[in-house]
């Protein structure tokens, strides 16, 4: 189900806050359990049974490790990792070893499932896992309860694409929370507000990038194919953050503090400020639960450079099963390696040097992140920078016509990459034009969805 469609917003979320708000304190987890296993199901109504197995099994994994011995909990531990990056290999993974593998050695010696991806998987996996090893680092106060740990791992706002949330972050509120009308109508509006970026900006957005890709990847001019690199890099943004912000904003009406996902990355000097700004939650994951326990950078250059490698190699394919992602992941490693050595803070330096450093460096990785055929990547990078393979077909003639249909979208998308719209909204948020605007920025949003228009999330995917 999506945040972004009419069955969610007229029909489960209404009823669902209704029982959720109503109902004694003491059994909102519950609600929150069932509602969250229903918001899956009508998606997923078979891996929906996969989701409860795994909070069956790490649930008493988790208990375990916390009431063993260390020698027995580490041992435990590794057996609830194995099932668990190992259901997420089977269904995310192995096709894609497997096609190598059988590419390699000429022929079929290993089976290809074709298994469908269970939305989340990612997400939720990596959530399991944080729990699981702050029990084992006696990071975690107390257990969970069962009710507590199934919520925290099903719960709606952020079970399909994150934010990734730690445990210890929503425990407190697990075992009781106020639900305060201000809260609701906060949570109210930071949904509306991102949803207004989805519907409004990424959606429309993609439609440019769509049209330029369906002409074909090789048959773009320069300036045909730095548009489009410009317009993915808006809709992955704003689809992504506009997610992000609905969750929080879900977060909060259900007396949660969901974390930050993305602070205005696009405005960033260098790549590893880019990094520090985007997918937060994923980027805090991979350094406390790898980077760090690898030696991070406390073992000299070398070392850390290693270190980085893994991180960005696994990084890469947590996005995808496919030589692409790995590519991408790999391209950010050299990036950063090069900004460890003294690049970065130079870069970080010169204002307006490191703006365009990222400006012009971030639309080519998403190239690489966006299209999975590697013929069509090199023709489409090939065609940023004037080489050729086959005719143009959208060339100056088209672009012109391109930029005064997407003109103040693009604008708009600017604007909005910038801290400034939610700094003023926050200066606002409670004056009755604040109000107006939001309510205008959903009615607009519905609007747009009841008129069919183009609605996945690009981050359900993975």
């Amino acid at each position: 189900m999506l945040f972004s469609s009419i069955e969610f917003l007229f029909r489960f979320l209404p009823v669902f806050m209704l029982i959720y708000l109503f109902i004694p304190g003491k059994y909102r987890n519950i609600v929150l359990l069932s509602g969250s296993l229903l918001f899956y199901g009508v998606g997923e109504p078979y891996y929906v049974l996969l989701l409860i197995f795994s909070i069956l099994l790490n649930y008493g994994a988790g208990k375990l490790i916390l009431e063993k011995e260390k020698k027995n909990a580490k041992t435990v531990l590794i057996l609830s990792l194995i099932y668990n990056f190992g259901m997420l290999f089977v269904f995310k993974y192995w096709d894609f070893a497997a096609g190598i593998f059988n590419s390699l050695f000429a022929g079929e010696k290993i089976p290809v499932l074709t298994l469908t991806l269970p939305l989340g998987i990612s997400f939720y996996t990596f959530q399991i896992v944080s729990y699981l090893l702050d029990c084992y680092r006696g990071k975690l106060k107390e257990k969970a309860d069962f009710v507590s740990f199934a919520a925290y791992v099903t719960m709606f706002p952020q079970l399909i694409a994150g934010p990734i949330v730690k445990y210890e972050e929503v425990a407190e509120r697990m075992k009781e929370r106020k639900i305060r009308e201000k809260s609701v109508e906060n949570g109210l509006k930071l949904f509306s507000i991102g949803l207004g970026l989805k519907v409004l900006l990424a959606n429309q957005i993609g439609t440019l990038w769509n049209t330029l890709m369906s002409a074909g990847a090789g048959n773009l001019s320069a300036a045909a194919a730095w548009m489009g690199a410009f317009a993915y890099s808006f809709q992955i943004y704003f689809d992504f953050w506009g997610y992000s912000l609905m969750a929080k904003g879900l977060g909060k009406m259900l007396g949660f503090r969901i974390p930050r996902n993305f602070n205005n990355p696009y405005i960033s000097q260098s790549i590893s400020e880019f990094w520090r700004r985007w997918h937060i939650t994923l980027g805090r994951w991979f350094k406390e639960y790898l980077y760090i326990p690898l030696g991070g950078n406390r073992k000299g250059f070398l070392r850390m450079v290693f270190n980085l490698f893994v991180v960005w190699t696994l990084t890469g394919l947590w996005h995808g099963a496919s030589f692409n992602f790995a590519l991408w992941g790999m391209t950010f490693f050299v990036l950063l390696a090069i900004e460890k050595k003294g690049f970065g803070k130079w870069l970080e330096s010169k204002k307006i040097i490191g703006h365009l450093y990222v400006i012009l460096l971030i639309p080519m990785t998403w190239m690489i992140f966006a299209i999975t055929d590697m013929r069509q990547l090199l023709n489409y990078l090939q065609n940023m920078i004037g080489i050729h393979s086959s005719d143009v077909i959208v060339g100056s003639e088209q672009v012109l016509r391109y930029l005064k249909e997407y003109g103040l979208l693009f604008i708009a998308c600017i604007l909005c990459s910038t801290s400034w719209p939610m700094e003023l909204y926050r200066k606002h948020k409670q004056k009755w034009y604040a109000v107006v605007a939001v309510i205008v920025i959903f009615c607009l949003s519905v609007y747009e969805i009841m008129a069919g228009s183009n609605n996945p999330f690009l981050y359900f995917r993975f």
